[in-house]
């Protein structure tokens, strides 16, 4: 006897549908993974040898403790099951690793900090922001699965970004006549750390919405032939108000961070070579005013050309950076044997916050720093990448620009330690001691392994009756 009863039909998940979790092998990174928990046990060994004189782990809790959470985070991803790139947290575990024992090299009494009654020095405090930040990834590469409540609300976030470095102006702390840092409670931290994702997500919303415009149509201005500036005039002023409060604020670092970040990812969006010379010369006009009007430009411009003019003052930091680069040589002098303290202090002042790579290439030597920037150019390149497999123009801009702020920052601090730059007041990423700086890079890095994701929800369709919706459809397509 045949039943006429149908078998029932198993329509396919939508796109991007969360449906049950199944867990997902990740066998690149655990063995990225492994290899990056070989060479710190390593180093660490070679740290304890130099430093105790016996074969043995320098630190060996908080390093275990590091190593777990990494692994920690790769489960998590495993059982999340989703599709996200294998490559970016191995890179970011081994800067992260660096920046731990290069912290338990250095006196631990650069930085103190009191938690529930117990005091931590600069290794411990250090360990605890990399755990935060670990967690961050992890999570952010996990939970986020549509980026709508980022390209629907950007000037919100440009005009949230913009509001903190306001609030920094007026009541922030005001350290070695920089005013960068803004306190609530026991909170503290740097927004300008944060205004550098925000000014990403900003671009990435208004060239992806008004690409086709700036690409196609143009507006003669002499010789010139630029996008239309009524459109180009919003994300132009978005970005000087930004510039300008943080110029005021004598945070240079953020201020050419801001600018490189800005013409990149413009020229990304319309491939106008002209907008990157204009760019350029605007640059290096605005470079010169400031030199001559702002005190604090000209000494560090003056520091840039000649340190060794008052190599016991003003030059002090820079001399000794290159002193430490030329004590390693090629191949260093190994970790933990490098110059010996002075007076009870390393001999690089704020070597933890804006010297790590001067003090890195005395004991790991240029081949040491030539490795510890081929992985800001991993960064660099998954994000690259990502940005290439995109399935819109917003979701690719905002990739590219994400992996441009880490590899701009990196460029600009390492520079500055080797004197190609004037010396600037960022940090380089994932290595040098601070929380704000952590979390931010952290977000970043989050954000690029959700939009890492091959499965990631789709983006939104243009609505209708938008001149966008020919290229919306193709996009989901």
């Amino acid at each position: 006897m045949i039943s006429d009863a149908r078998a029932p039909v198993r329509l396919p998940p939508l796109p991007g549908a969360i449906g049950p979790i199944r867990p997902r092998p990740r066998w690149l990174e655990f063995r990225l993974l492994g290899l990056v928990a070989v060479a710190l046990v390593v180093g660490s060994i070679s740290l304890g040898a130099t430093v105790n004189g016996r074969f043995s782990l320098f630190d060996t809790q908080g390093l275990l403790i590091y190593i777990a959470a990494l692994f920690a985070s790769h489960a998590a991803q495993v059982l999340a099951g989703r599709r996200t790139d294998q490559i970016l947290l191995p890179t970011v575990a081994l800067l992260g690793g660096l920046s731990l024992l290069l912290m338990q090299r250095l006196p631990q009494d650069l930085v103190t900090q009191t938690l529930f009654g117990t005091r931590f020095g600069l290794a411990q405090v250090q360990l605890i922001w990399l755990l935060s930040a670990l967690a961050m990834a992890t999570t952010i590469g996990i939970v986020v699965r549509s980026d709508r409540w980022l390209r629907r609300y950007k000037y919100t976030w440009a005009a949230a970004g913009v509001g903190l470095l306001l609030l920094t102006f007026v009541f922030g702390m005001e350290i070695n006549g920089q005013r960068l840092t803004l306190q609530l409670g026991p909170v503290s931290g740097q927004p300008s750390e944060l205004l550098k994702v925000i000014l990403v997500v900003f671009l990435a919303g208004y060239l992806s919405e008004n690409r086709e415009l700036l690409v196609e149509q143009d507006s003669r201005v002499g010789p010139l032939r630029l996008p239309p500036l009524p459109y180009l005039a919003p994300m132009v002023a978005m970005w000087a108000i930004a510039l300008v409060i943080v110029v005021i604020q004598k945070d240079l670092g953020a201020a050419l961070l801001f600018f490189g970040v800005f013409l990149s990812m413009l020229y990304v969006a319309t491939a106008r070579l002209s907008l990157v010379i204009i760019g350029l010369i605007l640059f290096l006009l605005g470079s010169a005013l400031m030199a001559m009007l702002i005190t604090h430009v000209r000494t560090r411009v003056d520091i840039w050309i000649d340190p060794f003019a008052d190599p016991l003052g003003a030059g002090f930091q820079v001399v000794q950076a290159l002193h430490a680069f030329a004590r390693g040589g090629l191949l260093g002098v190994g970790l933990g044997a490098g110059l010996p303290e002075i007076a009870g202090r390393p001999p690089i002042p704020e070597v933890h916050t804006d010297f790590p790579l001067a003090a890195l290439g005395e004991e790991l030597g240029i081949l040491g720093v030539v490795a510890i920037l081929g992985l800001y150019l991993v960064v660099v390149e998954r994000g690259l990448r990502i940005g290439a497999a995109a399935a819109d123009d917003f979701r690719s801009l905002l990739a590219i620009g994400l992996s441009l702020v880490i590899g701009l920052q990196a460029f600009i601090i390492a520079a500055g330690n080797l004197k190609v730059l004037p010396l600037t007041g960022v940090t380089l990423p994932f290595i040098s001691y601070g929380g704000s700086s952590l979390l931010a890079n952290a977000l970043v890095i989050g954000l690029l392994l959700a939009l890492s994701d091959k499965g990631v929800e789709p983006p939104p369709l243009p609505r209708v009756g938008s001149r966008w919706r020919r290229i919306g459809r193709r996009g989901a397509a």
